[in-house]
């Protein structure tokens, strides 16, 4: 018995074994493409895990009869590298499939540049993270970048119905059966991962009762009893997922805001959770409803006592109060127009009546006007320039009507602006 893991057996051996990516390996793919044409160039897959950046590379050499190689950026060294290098310039060509692209240091980088100019080596960059932003601009710009997406459920189920019938690299000497609830299972439980799914059902198929050749939906429960859940908080799916939790309590979504909250918890980043919740708070709800942040902060300082998995539950009840407490941007938008001026002029000059008076020689300066303080005004107000010269009347302050609270300052501001 081989073993390697079922899904390293089950690898695809040519281009026309790859499960799903067909945008890329379909009968109009552009890998496809060039694998017919023979014109194969540096490419950088990225993705998340478990579906099929390796596949595809072993399945492009396959399918060219390439030399294939396959490193990883990190634990490998330059002198590997170099190896690879050699037995490109030796054969002509190699595929070097490249794990962890995106952690390639310097030094590794310089040596292997100069093959890819010349075509000994042909790069195949693997990587969870958005290579345009963790890649290395020269490495990128000498590589077809392509993004891979999560497999479906059918796919999976069809990864799985290949591997019970192959006998010679996959679970088809054993006549398996396989109840449909259990198939059912590993497919949704392996939330995409191809990897996870036929690992966890070749574990089921090892490891059952020799009497039975029946594997059942308790079964694959067994071996399965994690869901893989793609978490990586370095990577592009931890932003993509923050996105969606800020995005859908702006939206008041509770349903979806909570959805995004148990995947977050899910990975156990606790920190950045309660990071972008105080951010929510004050960006999405704001003036609304200012008594919403002051909430969610002992929420947050709750659930950091708590810890996981009781943290849950404070952290949901900020979401849910979050996403349907009414909306307001007013305080970032304002602020926002303020730093647009600033950003784009220089500092004007602060009129004089401002200005400190406690420092030397300050009583010198120019006070025509004289400084107005407000507390002796009736009111505690009094009419005065505030702003300097060249941008008397600017309003940065974008008033909203989102709650009680909110029109009052938006009354209060509307008249102090009729005094001016």
């Amino acid at each position: 018995m081989n073993n390697q893991p079922l899904a390293y057996r089950m690898r695809p051996t040519t281009i026309d074994e790859v499960i799903g990516q067909q945008h890329l390996v379909g009968p109009k793919g552009i890998i496809r493409r060039m694998v017919n044409a023979k014109r194969l160039t540096s490419m950088i897959l990225y993705g998340p895990p478990g579906i099929g950046k390796t596949s595809i590379a072993s399945a492009i050499a396959g399918s060219t009869r390439y030399k294939f190689r396959s490193l990883n950026a990190v634990t490998n060294s330059k002198k590997d590298i170099q190896q690879v290098i050699e037995e490109g310039k030796m054969s002509g060509s190699v595929i070097l499939l490249l794990d962890e692209i995106h952690r390639l240091d310097k030094g590794k980088q310089d040596i292997l540049l100069p093959s890819l100019e010349q075509g000994t080596v042909v790069l195949i960059g693997a990587t969870t993270s958005n290579p345009y932003h963790a890649i290395n601009p020269a490495i990128r710009s000498r590589a077809q970048i392509f993004e891979l997406h999560r497999l479906t459920d059918e796919e999976i189920l069809q990864g799985l119905h290949h591997a019970l019938k192959n006998e010679d690299r996959g679970l088809g000497q054993y006549n398996i059966d396989v109840e449909e609830q259990a198939l059912k299972y590993i497919v949704q439980s392996s939330n995409g991962d191809i990897r996870a799914a036929l690992n966890a059902l070749e574990l089921a198929v090892l490891s059952r009762d020799e009497s039975t050749n029946m594997i059942t939906l308790e079964d694959a429960q067994d071996c399965m009893q994690q869901r893989a859940f793609s978490f990586d908080k370095d990577g592009d799916e931890h932003y993509d997922l923050m996105s969606a939790f800020q995005k859908s309590i702006r939206g008041s979504d509770v349903n979806a805001s909570l959805y995004y909250l148990a995947r977050l918890l899910e990975g156990g980043d606790l920190v950045t959770i309660a990071r972008r919740l105080l951010v929510i708070s004050y960006e999405d709800i704001s003036l609304a409803s200012p008594q919403a942040a002051v909430r969610t902060l002992s929420a947050i300082e709750s659930a950091e006592r708590l810890g996981l998995p009781e943290a849950r539950i404070p952290l949901s009840q900020a979401v849910i109060e979050l996403a349907l407490s009414p909306k307001s941007n007013s305080a970032i938008q304002s602020i926002d127009n303020a730093l647009s001026t600033v950003r784009k002029r220089k500092a004007y000059d602060i009129p004089n009546h401002l200005k400190d008076g406690h420092y030397s020689g300050a009583k010198k300066l120019n006070r025509a006007i004289g400084y107005k303080f407000p507390h002796n005004y009736e009111g505690h107000f009094i009419p005065q320039q505030y702003l300097p010269d060249e941008l008397v009347g600017t309003q940065f302050f974008e008033p909203s009507s989102q709650s009680q609270f909110e029109e009052r300052l938006k009354q209060i501001y509307e008249n102090i602006q009729k005094q001016q």
